[in-house]
């Protein structure tokens, strides 16, 4: 059977999709890659792997409607070419456009993963600016054209099918709520604790994964326990949202965290740490909490959707208020205070982990959903 993967970034099959694309190359099907021509520098990679790759253009930061009709239009052409059996798109642009393009190539078996809502749909302490309201209901819109074509619809919890089925009134044929995507649990076994505390927190440079509370937690913490390390760990990041290079200068300067940039070594990150923080505003199920779990540490992290998935209160770690610098910087305390907790609790992460986020469990529910 023909399968071919919609997406936006090399990364993103590096990531996140190598167990998958493993299992159905294994399976004898043939794996195509949709991919946009600002990645082709790992074509060499991705085919060593055994998959097809085949080149579009995308914006990823582009509103213009116009370069979204001529990036559908392209898409259409492409997947003819490929004549795929089944398409599955991940990402919101990769969904839209992929799952409209497959239609009207004539695909019959299309399927979607939404691995979180994105910037329009996360709310922040102050009110949505009126280009945000725009740009959410311009997304809802096009959910509304491009989701009815999709046989099954993924989503990694609830409250994110909720928002867009039940609120938005976006009609779906048929919708699964998977969880997390999972991680490697051998490859992230339960590690040691490292000899001195180390708060870490790993995403993009955005301002709704919650950096800015972080950075004000840190200074607060560090004006009581001077000794106490805090890092960050990944990159500057394009899209709307992302924290300029003058805060980050700012924060920079003042030295109360350490900005590591982008690791290619997210184990090594997290076998130095202590306990792992993500205070998002919103997720899907994020990633790299469940790598953190898996290695046995605590999390502190928000009560919103997607991140209230990876922590049991007072068990696995702390769930605080989104926005609320002064609540996360008390339970950075806490663990301080009381540092038999860090290992406990890091030792009831693994145990969820292994409960809920094994990656091979979630290759086999996403393989029975494309294949039936």
């Amino acid at each position: 059977m023909n399968i071919l993967l919609i997406t936006n970034t090399a990364a993103s099959i590096f990531n996140f999709r190598l167990r998958l694309i493993e299992r159905l190359i294994h399976d004898g099907h043939v794996v195509y890659l949709l991919l946009p021509k600002t990645d082709a520098s790992r074509v060499s990679e991705l085919n060593q792997l055994g998959i097809h790759v085949v080149f579009y253009e995308l914006n990823r930061s582009s509103v213009n409607p116009f370069q979204a009709v001529v990036t559908i239009c392209s898409m259409i052409k492409k997947i003819k070419e490929i004549n795929p059996d089944i398409t599955f798109s991940f990402f919101p642009k990769p969904v839209i456009f992929g799952t409209l393009a497959a239609h009207y190539a004539g695909v019959k078996c299309n399927y979607s993963m939404l691995e979180g809502l994105g910037y329009c749909f996360t709310r922040r302490l102050e009110p949505d600016s009126l280009k945000k309201k725009i740009l959410r209901r311009s997304q809802v819109l096009l959910y509304k054209l491009a989701l009815p074509h999709s046989r099954c619809v993924i989503f990694l919890n609830d409250d994110d099918r909720r928002e867009i089925t039940i609120d938005n009134h976006v009609s779906v044929e048929r919708t699964y709520v998977i969880g997390g995507i999972g991680v490697d649990l051998n490859k992230f076994s339960h590690q040691p604790l490292p000899r001195e505390i180390r708060f870490t927190m790993v995403s993009r440079l955005l301002i709704d994964k919650g950096v800015r509370e972080y950075v004000k937690a840190a200074s607060y913490v560090r004006g009581i326990y001077s000794n106490v390390k805090f890092d960050f760990v990944g990159g500057i990041d394009d899209n709307l949202g992302g924290v300029s290079k003058i805060e980050l200068k700012s924060w920079i300067d003042e030295g109360h965290v350490n900005f590591r940039g982008v690791s290619n070594n997210i184990h090594e990150v997290l076998t130095e740490t202590s306990v792992f923080v993500l205070p998002s505003y919103r997720e899907g199920v994020p990633r790299s909490t469940q790598e953190a779990m898996a290695i046995g540490r605590p999390i502190i992290t928000t009560n919103v959707p997607g991140c209230k998935e990876t922590v049991i209160d007072g068990v696995n770690g702390f769930l605080v208020p989104p926005w609320n610098a002064q609540a996360l910087a008390e339970k950075m305390i806490y663990f301080i205070e009381n540092q038999s907790e860090i290992e406990r609790m890091g030792k009831e992460s693994r145990i969820l982990a292994e409960r809920k986020f094994d990656e091979d469990a979630f290759c086999d529910k996403l393989i029975k959903i494309l294949l039936g």
